[in-house]
């Protein structure tokens, strides 16, 4: 849609309410420019909301008051490594050097915007140069989500809500894993049993990882009056007859308005994770709509902001991340499961293709990989015995006994509801489960020992599981190679593994100032891409947890600082009549 009169103007516009525009509209009004936010679904957070809610940012203030600070150019040459020519010079320096700035500018900002780091989250690849073993996720302290006051309907809720009172902050979660181990584990077991108590008896409505991360962003809005339009979906950019982007079109109440955006229109809303002709188009051996993305996330951003001549890439790719899906479509995570010790993973052929305990991205990529060759890899299967069900957390089981009316399933028998859905197969010998699974029974029996032969032995020699940092963070710590053990007695189980993801990771080409690019390379003037609506700057890689949230945030902080250097004029402006019918709108 061409340029004509607006119903409203502003400096910036920034489409999306996730981590990425939240940041980018702090920025922005920040530095004086009139900002409206517009978000299509009934609730705020995005899959910032959904996330672990790690920010994946070295050299960030709290590194830098424990005395740790990443050297910057040791990071560059690890991203570039991982990225392996997919990424600009450019945009990896960028984010680099922009991403500390970034955290800097929010801490200052708000009061609502702290930030923490605890040291053991290896980055994804600790042992490449500059990758770290200390790990640079940064996460935010639990909040009370009360303190969003109305604004707490608002927010995207996880897609699988936990019990009352049960929420774990990022160290809770290795520890409680351990809780057969240790007493840290069993300390953690406790606290959360005191955590539902207290629930019930103060009303605490706590909240951890991306409800925390994206209720803090939302209360540092508020704190500045930042205007947030929810069911407000964005239609159409508005351009100009030289092609700039000079607004969009945004349904309100049933009527479409038309924003001006003197400055510029920030895109960060989201992939295209739901979109699943759109994504089997690009990648035909995606089955079924298995994503943990966002629900809104349909890619409209990214058509948008092709339909003013942007260009796209890695539209094949996604922030994979193995899962289990259950009959009623409820999906799992599948983490810790993959780095416990008496496991191992096998293709329709019965045999290994992958260290286990590898980061989700590479274990998606050789499933994916795996799936073209024309053997069987999605559905894969993960082996393990009752010992090891006895003594880890899987599938969410706790390995402690029968518990009336817990929150999650305990007790020793694997549940019954289990077996029946199919997704879990029982057998009294490999032959058997192997039958049950659709693989070579004689494969299986010899991929077991073959496995059982290096375990005795302590090394992987076949994949190195057990030799990365990260591999071990949640391994059983009791043991030599925390991932590595001797399956033993019967029964056998196999849990089946999907090509689950957290959205998709390929969206906009874009710049290192964020702005989106044509196929000549040449910009859409006026137009920014962020978060997942643009192409990771990761690439097909994943530098560590918090490497979508970082960069999403990142350069939402950088295209609003381009847009105030772009328009030095407008700084301090709010005092244009067009925002008096929009500044006290948040819903």
């Amino acid at each position: 849609m061409t340029a004509g009169e607006f119903d409203t103007t502003v400096d910036v516009l920034v489409v999306g309410s996730g981590g990425g525009g939240m940041t980018a509209a702090l920025t922005a009004d920040a530095a004086g420019l009139d900002t409206l936010v517009v978000e299509k679904s009934a609730h705020f957070g995005g899959s910032t909301a959904l996330s672990g809610g790690g920010i994946w940012v070295p050299g960030a203030p709290s590194q830098r008051k424990e005395g740790y600070v990443p050297d910057p150019d040791g990071v560059f040459e690890y991203l570039k490594t991982i990225t392996d020519g997919l990424v600009s010079d450019a945009r990896l320096r960028q984010y680099v050097d922009k991403s500390p700035k970034m955290m800097e500018f929010l801490e200052r900002r708000s009061r609502w915007l702290e930030f923490v780091w605890k040291p053991g989250y290896a980055d994804y690849y600790p042992e490449l140069p500059g990758g770290s073993e200390l790990g640079s996720t940064i996460n935010v302290p639990a909040i009370d989500l009360r303190r969003l006051g109305d604004e707490e309907q608002n927010l995207l809720q996880p897609l699988a809500l936990a019990p009352k009172g049960i929420w774990f902050a990022p160290k809770d979660l290795r520890l409680f894993y351990q809780v057969r181990q240790n007493w840290r584990g069993k300390a953690v077991l406790l606290k959360l049993i005191w955590r539902m108590l207290r629930a019930r008896v103060f009303g605490d409505r706590m909240a951890a990882i991306g409800q925390s991360l994206a209720a803090r962003l939302r209360l540092a809005m508020k704190e500045h009056d930042i205007a947030l339009w929810l069911n407000s979906p964005m239609t159409e950019l508005i351009t100009d007859v030289d092609g700039t982007v000079v607004g969009a079109v945004v349904e309100r109440d049933g009527e479409q308005q038309r924003i001006g955006a003197r400055g510029g229109v920030i895109l960060a809303a989201g992939g295209f994770d739901h979109d699943m002709e759109w994504r089997r188009q690009h990648l035909p051996v995606l089955e079924k709509d298995w994503s943990f993305g966002n629900p809104a996330s349909m890619g409209d951003g990214i058509r948008a902001g092709e339909k003013a001549g942007g260009s796209t890439e890695l539209l094949d790719e996604a922030w994979w991340f193995p899962a289990m899906c259950w009959p009623d479509g409820r999906l799992q995570f599948m983490l810790n499961e993959r780095m416990m010790p008496a496991q191992f993973v096998v293709n329709g052929d019965g045999e290994r293709f992958i260290n286990e305990a590898a980061p989700y991205m590479d274990f998606a990529h050789a499933m994916i990989k795996g799936q073209e060759s024309g053997v069987a890899h999605i559905p894969c299967w993960l082996i393990t015995d009752i010992r090891s069900f006895h003594r880890y957390v899987v599938g969410g089981h706790l390995p402690i006994p029968k518990v009336p009316f817990a929150p999650v399933p305990t007790g020793w028998k694997v549940p019954k509801a289990w077996l029946e859905s199919g997704i879990v197969k029982e057998g009294s010998s490999f032959e058997q489960l192997a039958e049950k699974i659709g693989v070579p029974p004689t494969q299986l029996r010899k991929t077991a020992d073959r496995f059982n032969e290096l375990a005795h032995k302590g090394h992987d020699d076949d994949f190195n599981r057990g030799d990365s940092k990260y591999d071990n963070y949640y391994g059983d710590p009791t043991l030599g190679n925390p991932n590595l053990h001797p399956l033993g007695k019967p029964p056998y189980y196999a849990f089946q593994i999907i090509l689950g993801d957290l959205g998709t990771s390929g969206g906009l080409r874009t710049d290192e100032f964020a702005r989106v690019l044509r196929a000549d390379d040449s910009t859409v003037k006026g137009l920014y891409a962020v978060g997942n609506t643009s192409a990771a700057v990761m690439g097909r890689s994943y530098a560590g947890a918090g490497a979508t949230i970082g960069p999403a945030m990142t350069f939402g902080y950088v295209a609003a600082k381009h847009i105030e250097d772009r328009l030095p004029e407008t700084g301090g402006n709010k005092t244009d009549s067009t925002l008096d019918s929009h500044r006290k709108v948040t819903k």
